[in-house]
């Protein structure tokens, strides 16, 4: 059913013509792994603007404990890899594109550990490979232990500050997308944006690159920073771009439960070093539900807790790591926020719970990142590409990042005018430099009174962990689709004038969407359980892709299978 969320465009009025303009070739919506890595690729032809939301430090890629996947020693092979990611995707996976991530990942890994990327490494040199949840051999790079995220973003950001043709702009949201038009196809031209110094600016570019990162503020529980709001698939679907498998938001198993503290991840690297997880009575629980015990996939774990918290009536399990010899060497950061509440992993039982980690769903995409808009492309956790299926494995979010991020990157060259007759015949040069194209937003006032925005941000995100969290049901969902549907009427019509504002309504939005297509789903599959269905259905091994205005999904086999807006 068409819902007010889609009759919304832009979330304020304004006047192409009347803002600051500014021209680039390529605009980078992002500052994680896969922005700026596009940010790279694209500098090869072009000069390039990346945005980041907050500072460049600040990104989900920042906070990743986990490492990258990677095929990188000789007793390993990629169609092992490969075998994990398709078993870990529970039959959803596009194989194509995993088998191309997972061949071309090996080379980039070099490239960077070339580039200055400070991995860790044994003392005979040779690169120290962890192993991970879903993984049968260990191919996982770290840094620092427990640090990878933080190295990665430091020697990407390193590299693209020695080219004189990227610019980056920190501390600046993009509010919107530009379109010349509402009409489907309408091609993007760059987007909105409002930094507090400079106020609302108007970037053109010819090729538009999405990289905003995931949506775990969504749900009460999380593991993410306060900026995964989930502004690239809102702003997105707005543009008119198809929006595919939001059912799948993935749970990482162990956060650090304490009470009136941040969920803070507890890296999966330390279950992988041979920590066990037990229940309140100190009883082992994972041997039973899955041959890989504590390294089942996500899902599994993340579930088999869920269900020993609620038959057990209580707030948390504990997760063993007092035999991990040189914990502190091996986990410095974990050990270091584990002592801030008075915690020694090396004696203590560590309280865990599951938190929204990683959104598997996104903005659909091809092998280059292409979306259904044309100049528009998607990247890293705001993407759809097929690579994750139902389930991510483990560290192969990073590795996404940089094979599409570099490739989407080198694709945006396509957006030259010059390049197609086609896009000049249809306005699309002289718009894309800012041409007589004038882009108008139109808002009527509201009637409607004033709005307690962190309280909304509260129901919201407790209606989504208590609804559409671990498992569900068909009656949960109707629930918080109606509860969504109420505050559309009280804040859709509303306009706001800071990132706190446009951030609810993007989260309203999204966490739409996301109830939206698991309403959809009458299954269980990977991280997506439905209390009614206790299997997957043969039917719903598709993806489901929902466009604005549209009453239910397309759906598709492959996202792989068509090239969009060649």
């Amino acid at each position: 059913m068409v819902t007010l969320f889609d009759e919304r465009r832009y979330l304020i009025p304004f006047r192409s013509i009347l803002l600051p303009q500014i021209f680039t070739d390529t605009l980078v919506i992002g500052g994680g792994a896969a922005g700026l890595s596009a940010a790279l690729a694209a500098s090869e032809h072009g000069d390039v603007i990346t945005l980041g939301k907050s500072k460049f430090n600040v990104s989900n890629t920042s906070w990743a404990q986990g490492g990258i996947a990677a095929v990188l020693a000789p007793s390993d092979s990629i169609e092992s890899h490969l075998s994990d990611t398709l078993e870990a995707g529970a039959g959803l996976c596009d194989e194509s594109v995993c088998r191309q991530v997972v061949t071309e990942g090996p080379g980039i890994l070099n490239r960077l550990l070339n580039a200055g990327f400070r991995a860790d490494r044994r003392p005979s040199g040779d690169l120290s490979l962890g192993r991970e949840g879903g993984h049968h051999a260990s191919r996982i790079i770290h840094a620092q232990g427990d640090a990878t995220g933080a190295e990665l973003a430091r020697c990407l950001l390193e590299l693209t500050r020695t080219r004189s043709n990227i610019r980056l702009f920190d501390n600046c949201f993009a509010l919107d997308l530009l379109t010349p038009t509402n009409a489907e196809r309408s091609p993007c031209l760059g987007a909105i944006t409002h930094h507090p110094k400079h106020g609302l600016q108007i970037i053109w570019a010819k090729a538009t690159i999405l990289a905003a990162g995931g949506c775990g503020m969504l749900w009460r529980e999380t593991s993410n920073p306060t900026v995964a709001t989930a502004d690239g698939i809102a702003m997105a679907y707005r543009a008119g771009a198809a929006v595919a498998d939001l059912a799948f938001m993935q749970f990482h198993p162990t956060t650090l439960y304490v009470a009136g503290a941040s969920r803070l991840l507890i890296s999966e690297a330390v279950r992988g070093e041979g920590a066990r997880l037990l229940d309140d009575s100190g009883r082992r629980f994972m041997e039973s539900e899955h041959e890989l015990a504590e390294l089942a996939p996500r899902d599994i774990v993340s579930r088999a807790i869920h269900r020993t918290l609620a038959r057990q009536a209580a707030p948390h399990v504990w997760l063993d790591a007092t035999h991990i010899d040189r914990f502190a060497e091996r986990f410095p950061g974990i050990d270091a926020t584990l002592r801030q509440f008075e915690l020694d992993p090396t004696k203590d039982l560590i309280p865990v719970n599951p938190a929204a980690h990683y959104m598997v769903g996104g903005v659909r995409t091809d092998l280059a990142g292409r979306t259904t808009v044309p100049g528009l492309y998607a990247v890293g956790e705001a993407a759809c590409t097929g690579l994750h299926g139902a389930n991510r494995l483990a560290s192969n979010s990073l590795l996404e990042a940089l094979v599409f991020g570099e490739r989407a990157g080198r694709a945006a060259h396509e957006m030259n005018p010059g390049l197609a007759e086609s896009r000049s015949a249809n306005g699309w040069g002289e718009a894309s430099r800012g041409g007589p194209v004038q882009i108008i937003s139109n808002i009527p006032p509201s009637e409607k009174g004033e709005l307690d925005l962190t309280d909304v941000r509260s129901s919201l995100r407790s209606a989504m962990w208590r609804n559409v969290g671990i498992e569900r049901s068909g009656a949960k969902l109707e629930d918080v689709a109606e509860m969504f549907d109420f505050w559309a009427r009280y804040t859709l019509d509303k306009v706001f004038d800071d990132p706190a504002g446009w951030e609810t309504q993007n989260m309203l939005l999204a966490g739409a969407l996301v109830t939206r297509s698991a309403r959809w789903r009458d299954e269980s599959r990977g991280c997506h359980w439905r209390e009614e269905f206790d299997a997957p259905r043969p039917e719903f091994a598709v993806h489901d892709c929902w466009r604005k205005g549209a009453a239910a999904p397309t759906t598709v086999a492959s996202l792989s299978t068509a090239v969009l807006n060649p």
